[in-house]
């Protein structure tokens, strides 16, 4: 909208540039996020959308009384920034949109069910999942028919490449459906998921920007994809929204993100991801992520696998996802959320030396 009017109308160079865009979309989304919060925090009160906590959640956790769907809050702060800050012709930016408000629709939904009716539950885990799959899918055909490269990168091997063909459809749909759930799967300590949230989009934010410079991208020996310099400015939007979201979700937390958070951040972040050919870097970046969906599954399956053999389910870690288990051995909820960041710090530090590595 601003790059309309400023420069395409007006001639304001500077309304050109995608780094004086980005800086102002994370500035706009954290003062509209300071703004939307009063307003939505009093409404979710009034409803009574309080978080409802399962039965096999740490004691701790059920002490807790704290409204749910603060997502809303990312998900509002986020559309207000691209909005004002990107270019509107660009297909880039709709699917990003789309991907945060089709998985933000379904954590809505999701949520609503716990909160309201609740039921801890929320939606089945086969329609959830089968929703996932349907927005997914609708943003790989979009991505696929509009002549986009199905040809998959991998980091550090400069020559190493794979040309998907129509698989890149269903690889899209992976890295988009296990982004979006390995982020729901985090977010289970106050400020926890929206740490590596924001860690993670700071480095997509940089690969972003390289990938739509053919300069940059020529002499590091990266993809160039034309016109994926505006997701820098939708990666400023994110960490923007997510700073303010931090602001009432550290311990304590004045509110919780809610599925209707989690699941759209990741979507969102796979759906960047697989624009600018950096599914791997994504993994490697947002391995607090990998790190919580894998302890899931180990969990789970051991579990079977052990009843199915010796008659009695056994268990790898004390409980599923990491972070239960590490509050399990005692430590205190801060002292894992920090660690964490910690991590997912050194974890977008080793991913940006990927920038130089080929």
């Amino acid at each position: 909208m601003f790059y309309g009017f400023f420069y395409k109308l007006l001639g304001i160079n500077i309304f050109k540039y995608i780094t004086f865009r980005l800086v102002y979309a994370t500035i706009t989304a954290i003062l509209s996020g300071f703004f939307i919060y009063p307003k939505l925090k009093k409404f979710l009160n009034h409803l009574q959308f309080e978080q409802t906590i399962k039965e096999y959640m740490p004691e701790n956790h059920k002490k807790k009384h704290v409204p749910t769907m603060g997502g809303v809050l990312i998900i509002s702060a986020f559309l207000i920034s691209v909005l004002l800050w990107n270019k509107w012709n660009n297909l880039f930016i709709w699917l990003a949109i789309m991907a945060i408000c089709g998985f933000g629709l379904i954590g809505f939904v999701d949520d609503y069910i716990k909160a309201k009716l609740k039921n801890p539950e929320g939606l089945s885990e086969k329609r959830k999942f089968l929703s996932q799959i349907i927005v997914a899918f609708a943003i790989s055909v979009i991505l696929y028919a509009s002549g986009f490269s199905t040809v998959l990168y991998f980091p550090v091997f400069k020559n190493l490449h794979l040309d998907l063909g129509m698989l890149f459809v269903l690889w899209s749909v992976i890295v988009i459906v296990g982004s979006s759930n390995a982020v729901n799967l985090t977010d289970g300590l106050d400020g926890l998921a929206i740490g590596p949230v924001i860690t993670t989009s700071l480095v997509l934010l940089v690969y972003a920007y390289v990938a739509g410079n053919v300069k940059f991208s020529t002499y590091l020996h990266l993809p160039y994809v034309a016109g994926a310099g505006e997701l820098s400015i939708v990666c400023g939007a994110v960490i923007g929204a997510s700073l303010v979201f931090l602001w009432f979700n550290a311990y304590p937390a004045e509110v919780f993100m809610g599925d209707v958070g989690s699941l759209a951040l990741g979507a969102l972040l796979g759906t960047v991801a697989v624009i600018i050919k950096q599914e791997f870097i994504l993994a490697i970046a947002g391995g607090i992520f990998v790190l919580e969906t894998l302890s899931v599954i180990i969990q789970r399956y051991y579990f079977k696998y052990t009843r199915r053999k010796f008659g009695q389910g056994k268990r790898v870690f004390l409980m599923a996802p990491l972070h239960h288990h590490f509050e399990k051995k005692g430590w205190e909820e801060p002292k894992i959320t920090v660690r964490f960041w910690i991590i997912s710090i050194l974890l977008a530090l080793l991913s940006l030396s990927f920038l130089k590595i080929r």
